[in-house]
Parts: C-alpha cells; structure tokens; sequence
C-alpha cells in the first residue's frame, strides 16, 4: 500500500498575501490623482501657515541693535552675583538688611555654583517680597521655608554634593529649611550673594490663542556680614561679580542690583511650535483622504471585490492602515521639515535667532509630526470603517483633535491642562520644544495617548468589519 506524502508549499503563504495586500492597497491610493493631491495640499498648507506666523512675528528688536537670540534652554541664569571661590566644603553667611518689592518673586540672597557658566549646578537660600524664604537648586527644585522678609540672616553650608539651607531672625538661632543634593557641584565652586528679579508677566488667553507679554524689572538688596568659610584652609580670594568686575566689601555691606530671573522658563515663546502650527491645517487634508480611501469601496460597492479575493478582513483593514499611515508619515515629515526650514530662514532675515532642525527637540518635533499624521490617518480610517459615512468620519477626528486646542486657550489652565492632556489632542505635544508655564504632558508621553486612542478605534474596527455584512 503506497502512502501518499501531502504537499506543503515552501512559500509562506500568510506574509506573502499580506505583501500583496499592501502592494494593492498601495496601488489604489496612487492611481486615484485627487488622493495624490490631498497629500501635496497637506504640505503646502503647513509650510504656507508657517511662513504667515514667521512673516508675521513681531520679536525682530527696535533701534537696529543685534540679534534676538531664541534659544531651547529650559532656563533663565541672569540677575547679578558676587562671588569668590571655595575650594571643597565650606560655609556661607550673610544678613539680607534691605530688599525693594521689584517683583514678588524677586531674589536676594546666597548662592553656590560650580561655574559662572550659564546654566551650571547651582543651590541657592534666598528671601523675596512674596513668596518668604526659599531654598531652591538647579532650576527645578523649590523647597519652602518661613514667610519672613528682609532683613533676615541666611546660611548655606556645603558637605560634598549634599547643600543644607538656614534662615534666623537674629543670626544666633537658625532654622533648617532643608538640603538638597546638587549633581555635578563642582570642588572647586564659586559662592557668594546674588539678587534677581523676573519680568512681570501678563498672559491673556483667548479662544484661538494667546498672548504673553513680559516687562523687565531692576531688583535692588543690600547685604551685611558676607562671608565664607572653608572647611579647609585655603587662600582668601578676591570678590568679583559674573562680569569680572571687582566687588568691595571694606565697608562691611554690599549692594547688587539685578535684572532678570534664576529659574525655569516658564513663559518663552516656543518657535518650534508656531512654525508647526500649520500642522493642524494640514491633518484636514490627511483627514478627508484616510476617510475616502476607506469609505469610497463603501460607496462604489467595490468592498465586495475585495473582502472576495481577501477573506480575511483584518488583514485588509491592517493592510490599509500601513499603506494611508506611510503616506501621511512622510507628508508629515516633508511638511514639518519645510516649515521649519523655511521659518528659520525668515526669522533670521529679521534678525531673529530661531533653534534650528539640527538641535535634538526640534529634530525630534519634526520626526514626531511624521508619526503624529501617521497616527491621525490610522485614527480617522478605523472611524471610517466604523462609521462607514464620510460625514462623520470625517467631523469626528476634527472634533477631538481641533476643538480641545481652540477651547484650551480660552479656559482657565487647570481645565486647559485636562483637556489637553486626556484627549487624542495630546499628540500635539510631540511638537512642543520648550516646557512651559501650561504644559501638561510630555511630548512622547502626548504622542502615546494619541496612540492609545487609535489603537481602540482600530481594534473596534477591525471586531466591527469581521462581523457585518460589507
């Protein structure tokens, strides 16, 4: 009796078909021209947007003075500091006596650093008009302690990384307001006394946008008994301020006068962003297309022909999402890289300054664009294969993407923050820059939420399109 052996083809079967899936559903989007120009309109409209803000920027400075340098430093490091150097661990002393009500927020007090660079670990004890006291370290860290203003006496002392802060009414009794740990406090460290003083803010938002317009102001405090004192024996150095000036404490007091802020960036202008903004113009083009690429088989009754030769519609819906997604990635991409370059190029005609796509967050916007239009595309395709009307696959996408961005700018910043951070608007973040005073989510944490919003759709879809009828 002969045993017949069953063929078993060498192909596999399943990653071929889908191969060819892809190919057809590529094929379709390419032959349809209007399909075609939904993808160049996406990229004009953006860069278009983006040299109507750059053209229309008012940053270019009056009197013909130099540039306005725009840059992605999370931090403002100005004011005035006297110093003189530590070398290792030591102590740091100094009664505040006087301080003007400059800025509420405006600082006077000790500081100690590893540099005078820009922008280097620092931890600092100080006292202002309207916060009270504060021990504050690299830019983020802000610890409170009591209420009291000038004349107040304060102390830093310095063990290693680690930095512990003082307040006293007396110099005698010393309250700890706390310690903090500085990385990257170099041995040989610069300390002495520092004054700043923010600019005076004025944020009004309105539906459709904002507006932030900042004043400088001078702070002015007077200090007595500045001293250091080593841990270990060590050469007195002479007193400079940060631009090499000399300082003279023979008289026992002292006097700085600053401009400017020791802290976090909170209220910059994001270039990067408003270059980008576009973006939101364009979608509608990448919107209308994922919705026709879907629906129009719908409409034609051409779905039949293809759940026919293509059983298994999962596969298909798949097989459309990679193909609608590459193609919106890469307008996405080509769109974002033209409105930044061509933003840059305009600002600095004006004088201006910008980031540009060679510094990591704005590469980072840029490529997140690409993937954020990818996102959008796959989104509005499952709604259209949900809805199977292009109507409301397409008000839908506008709806949860566009109107949380208007309303946000019109709202208070605690309901603003909600709304952007716990709707698919959150993807937006991706092109965000800078971290500001309303900004509520980070930019792959904003993307991920976008992702998390267009996988559901997309599993529903998928549940949905298996179990009805085509």
């Amino acid at each position: 009796m002969t045993t017949l052996t069953p063929y078993r083809s060498t192909t596999v079967q399943g990653r071929d078909g889908f191969g060819r899936m892809i190919r057809a559903e590529w094929t379709k989007l390419r032959s349809v021209p209007r399909w075609m120009l939904a993808l160049v309109a996406a990229i004009v409209l953006t860069v278009l947007v983006a040299l109507l803000m750059a053209g229309g920027s008012q940053m270019e400075r009056a009197g013909g003075g130099g540039p306005v340098v725009m840059t992605l430093d999370p931090y403002n490091d100005e004011g005035r500091f006297a110093y003189r150097t530590l070398a290792g661990d030591g102590t740091l002393v100094t009664r505040v006596t006087a301080q003007d009500g400059s800025h509420r927020d405006a600082k006077a007090g000790l500081m100690i650093r590893s540099s005078t660079r820009p922008g280097s670990p620092y931890a600092a004890v100080m006292v202002t008009p309207g916060r009270g006291v504060r021990l504050q370290t690299d830019f983020t860290t802000d610890i409170a302690g009591g209420p009291g203003t000038a004349p107040r006496w304060l102390k830093l002392t310095r063990a290693g990384s680690s930095v512990t802060g003082y307040e006293s009414a007396d110099g005698t009794r010393w309250n700890r307001i706390g310690a903090v740990t500085v990385d990257g406090l170099a041995a040989n460290a610069v300390a002495g006394a520092f004054v700043a003083s923010p600019e005076q803010i004025k944020v009004e938002r309105q539906f459709g946008g904002e507006s932030v317009t900042g004043q400088s102001t001078e702070g002015t405090a007077t200090f007595s008994d500045l001293a250091v004192h080593p841990a270990d024996p060590q050469p007195a150095g002479a007193w400079r301020d940060d631009a090499g000036k000399p300082v003279d404490l023979s008289s026992g007091t002292v006097t700085l006068t600053g401009m400017g802020d020791v802290g976090p960036r909170l209220f910059a202008t994001d270039v990067t962003r408003d270059a980008l903004g576009g973006t939101m113009i364009g979608m509608m083009a990448i919107i209308a297309l994922a919705v026709l690429f879907m629906t129009s088989e719908y409409r034609n009754g051409l779905i039949h022909l293809t759940f026919a030769a293509a059983p298994r519609r999962g596969r298909v819906l798949a097989a459309k999402a990679i193909v609608i997604a590459a193609a919106a990635c890469a307008a996405g991409l080509a769109a974002a890289l033209g409105a930044v370059l061509l933003s840059v190029a305009v600002m600095r005609s004006k004088n201006v300054i910008v980031p540009t796509v060679t510094e990591g967050p704005v590469l980072r916007a840029v490529l997140g664009t690409g993937l954020l239009l990818a996102l959008i595309a796959v989104l509005t395709l499952a709604l259209a294969a949900i809805t199977r009307r292009a109507a409301a696959a397409i008000a839908v996408p506008l709806l949860v993407l566009l109107l949380p961005q208007i309303l946000s700018r019109g709202l208070p910043v605690s309901a603003a923050r909600w709304l952007d951070g716990a709707t698919p608007a959150a993807g937006f973040a991706i092109q965000q820059t800078l971290h500001r005073y309303d900004t509520v989510i980070g930019p792959w944490a904003g993307l991920g939420v976008l992702a998390a919003y267009t996988a559901v759709a997309f599993a529903a879809a998928v549940w949905l399109v298996r179990r009805r009828d085509a």
